[in-house]
């Protein structure tokens, strides 16, 4: 890992990405609630994102960096789900290889690899705490 990984930014193509996506969430999910790295890179494609969508909650978590713990960052999202009954569709803008480890930690047994600007869809059960993976999208096939 760069020494200044949490200060790089997004690429030309990144920015496009993020924006692309925030369309297709908008369309397909309606995202209410943003959990966002506080990474440069993060912090920008959720900016990107939230063009084309509006958070109920929105919070910088410095538990979805890339070397964060995936069951910290796990227990803490279920924890703001429940604490944010409103907001029904949650999107978590973070870094490999944290999210591909907080994918198995919710969808056991599923730990995806992430193109940039890829996107997990994850269906959670608040009454059981259980989910379940959907499927992965990413900007060149949405």
């Amino acid at each position: 890992m760069q020494a200044d990984d949490a200060a790089r930014q997004l690429t030309q193509k990144g920015h496009i990405e993020a924006e692309k996506m925030g369309l297709w969430l908008a369309k397909n999910y309606a995202p209410d609630a943003l959990l966002v790295s506080p990474y440069i890179r993060a912090q920008q494609t959720a900016k990107g994102v939230a063009k084309n969508n509006t958070f109920k909650f929105s919070e910088t978590c410095k538990d979805i960096i890339p070397e964060g713990k995936p069951q910290i960052a796990a227990d803490y999202i279920e924890t703001l789900i429940a604490a944010h009954p409103a907001c029904n569709t949650w999107l978590v803008v973070a870094h490999m290889p944290i999210v591909s480890y907080l994918v198995d930690q919710l969808c056991v047994g599923h730990m995806p690899i992430f193109n940039t600007g890829a996107v997990a869809v994850i269906n959670y059960n608040e009454q059981t705490q259980r989910s379940e993976y959907k499927n992965i999208n990413a900007p060149d096939t949405v």
